[in-house]
């Protein structure tokens, strides 16, 4: 028997999933999923209070996939149903929110006053005073320091015990 894209079974739910059902279509051997979206034309937060394993369904192929994947659905199936979905209810409206404080305006920029320039704390932090190159090389300075004491601490603590 050929499957065709829009074909309307007779088929039974052999497996229920949260996200979906699976369905045996008719006499073919073979079997489809029935998306979550697909089983009812109303919102389906629990499947199982619309479908039971060994239930007798009415399907439509919605598509067959490079694979021989198989989607179905109920709700395209059945009689009079549209195969578009229904306009969703609209929200509650939302309580109203409290008015935002305007935002200053913004001030003009005077060429007069002359950015002020940032010089850090003296401190832990504060770079040296020097050259590039001076920095650079008390950067590595400070660097090969804290790698020799990391590998002074760690030298005694690879397993097993010292040797007195």
């Amino acid at each position: 028997m050929q499957l065709d894209v829009g074909a309307i079974f007779e088929g039974k739910v052999s497996g229920i999933m949260d996200f979906g059902a699976f369905v045996s279509i008719g006499d073919t051997g073979q079997s489809g999923l029935v998306h979550i979206s697909e089983i009812s034309n109303e919102y389906v937060a629990d499947i199982k209070q619309h479908l039971s394993v060994g239930q007798e369904v009415k399907v439509k192929i919605v598509s067959i996939g490079d694979k021989g994947k198989i989607a179905l659905s109920i709700r395209q199936a059945q009689e009079g149903a549209s195969a578009e979905r229904p306009a969703r209810s609209p929200r509650a409206p939302r309580a109203p929110r409290a008015p935002r404080a305007p935002r200053p305006a913004p001030t003009p920029f005077d060429p007069n006053n002359s950015p002020v320039e940032f010089t850090p704390p003296p401190g832990k932090n504060s770079a040296p005073p020097g050259s590039f190159e001076d920095k650079m090389l008390r950067f590595k300075q400070d660097s090969e320091e804290k790698i020799h004491a990391l590998k002074r601490d760690s030298s005694g603590k690879r397993g097993g015990y010292k040797r007195g």
